[in-house]
């Protein structure tokens, strides 16, 4: 592309007199050859800005005059990177049809434009939408619904009935649809509750490999459009997550929890369940949510590495804890007694 159409697409100025140079790929500021288009984001990579030999850099505009080569000046140049890279670089998209080790129940509906990989299985009752991609060894079991271009990498699996919006990429290994720990104890034994809703997941969803979400008990779980999920990711019955919510690996969400939109939670966090988060609440990584997070912001509940040695001093007073609290408020109370005197 050349770096006209690169502007007009991610929206920087470019100066006329380098508007017709042609660059074919994304690349490291270090590492970019002149064919190549960089960027620079992070103030603590000037110095590789300063000897880069890339076609183009995408930069804001602080940082033009440091810079050897041709500039695209944008105010946020990662998400200007982001647009470009995709752009440089589009996803290969399988020709349309259903590769014949696939099997596809005799009611389902595979939009001409559909994509059915090899050994997938399409179950009784779904619905493929145009230019949806069921890749290789995926099962899809009865009644699913795929909107327009949804893509399953690769061994997706999704439950009977859920729904994936336009547009959403589910990655390897995936489940969507299991059925929650939904469980009734009853004189020392465990009573399955069958799990009745779905998974009804939005536009514009990335779910990463690996990660499972459960069906609903009653209600279906809902993601909501835009949500990005990465691997590993845990997200029990009956939660609702708002849009355009990012969630790190690792983290698991206990039942019926409702996260608002534009949240953030760091890689490892736990939240238990039955709890609200409201929108705009981030979360940092390994902490542990135990209660309602009521107003937006920034929380945090983990301890850093630190030293063993330090780390079993401290233990060892925790311990303590209770008992120092005690002694804390008896000399507080004998002091207001003495003050008073």
């Amino acid at each position: 592309m050349t770096l006209h159409q690169l502007s007009e697409a991610v929206g920087s100025i470019v100066s006329e007199k380098y508007a017709d140079k042609r660059v074919t790929r994304v690349a490291p500021l270090e590492s970019a050859d002149g064919n190549s288009l960089a960027f620079l984001a992070d103030d603590r990579y000037l110095k590789h800005l300063r000897s880069t030999r890339a076609g183009a850099v995408l930069l804001r505009e602080r940082h033009a005059g440091a810079c050897p080569v041709p500039t695209l000046v944008v105010d946020n140049p990662h998400a200007a990177f982001a647009r470009a890279a995709n752009l440089l670089h589009p996803p290969k998209r399988p020709a349309a049809g259903v590769h014949a080790s696939a099997v596809v129940a005799p009611n389902a509906t595979v939009d001409p434009e559909a994509h059915i990989g090899a050994q997938a299985v399409v179950g009784e009752g779904c619905r493929i939408g145009p230019g949806a991609v069921v890749g290789p060894g995926c099962v899809l079991l009865e009644d699913v619904i795929l909107e327009a271009d949804v893509r399953l990498v690769a061994r997706v699996t999704v439950g009977a009935g859920c729904l994936i919006g336009a547009r959403s990429l589910v990655h390897p290994g995936a489940v969507i649809g299991a059925d929650g720990f939904g469980l009734a104890q009853d004189r020392g034994h465990w009573i399955k509750v069958p799990q009745l809703g779905r998974v009804v997941i939005g536009e514009d969803v990335e779910i990463g490999a690996n990660s499972t979400i459960d069906r609903g008990a009653l209600e279906d779980t809902v993601i909501d459009d835009g949500v990005k999920i990465d691997n590993l990711v845990q997200v029990a019955h009956n939660v609702k997550i708002g849009a355009h919510t990012a969630i790190a690996g690792c983290v698991g969400i206990a039942g019926s929890v409702e996260i608002g939109a534009h949240c953030t939670l760091g890689g490892g966090v736990g939240v238990a369940g039955h709890l609200r988060l409201a929108d705009g609440v981030h979360v940092t990584g390994m902490s542990l949510v135990a209660r309602s997070l009521d107003e937006p912001g920034a929380y945090s509940s983990s301890m850093p590495a630190q030293p063993m040695r330090h780390w079993q001093r401290n233990a060892a007073r925790f311990r303590h804890l209770d008992e120092m609290a005690r002694s804390v408020a008896r000399l507080e109370r004998q002091y207001k007694r003495e003050d008073g005197d």
